[in-house]
């Protein structure tokens, strides 16, 4: 699956350039921070991030390394709040996020086995991600994405809760990160 329309709302979803002193992220453009654009060969004004790499960045970074090809070809759309999931929160929280829904809907293993709630996306998470749709059918995937959702939403809760300063980004993530 070619994940150009999932980049493509992301980046518009991100804007362009901003700087705000309370985001430990530092400047980005695109949503693409300092760090990352340097690990790809960008040492320019942050301001001027050609979009098409960040379009390559998110692509290379955060949907073939940690391996959403291979979600998608089963869920589409799971891979999509994944892929959005681990731009906002890093690839392996977003993998953390789909193995624990993995195991707390398989109803106590009756339906496969329990993965390691932990750990990259993988054949086991692969396997356990087939099985359950194959049991719960079409709906299925509708019901983990609403689960990865209530992850990705207590997690910004208590990111919030533990630094004050997040606060003023909660809404926002909120709004346009969850459901």
């Amino acid at each position: 699956m070619d994940p150009t329309h999932f980049i493509d709302e992301l980046i518009a979803r991100e804007g362009g350039y901003v700087a705000r002193s309370d985001d430990r992220g530092g400047p980005t453009r695109y949503g693409i921070t300092r760090a990352a654009a340097a690990a790809h060969g960008w040492h320019g004004d942050m301001a001027r991030l050609p979009r098409e790499l960040a379009a390559r960045i998110y692509h290379a970074d955060y949907w073939v390394r940690p391996g959403l090809g291979r979600v998608a070809e089963l869920a589409p759309e799971v891979a999509g709040e994944l892929f959005d999931t681990g731009v906002n929160m890093g690839p392996a929280a977003a993998a953390g996020f789909l193995r624990r829904a993995l195991n707390a809907l398989n109803r106590a293993a009756s339906d496969y086995p329990d993965i390691a709630a932990s750990g990259a996306i993988d054949d086991a998470a692969i396997a356990a991600l087939r099985a359950f749709l194959r049991v719960r059918g079409p709906a299925g995937e509708t019901v983990l994405v609403r689960a990865l959702d209530a992850l990705q939403g207590e997690r910004y809760m208590a990111l919030a809760e533990k630094r004050p300063a997040n606060e003023a980004f909660l809404y926002g993530w909120l709004a346009n990160r969850v459901g």
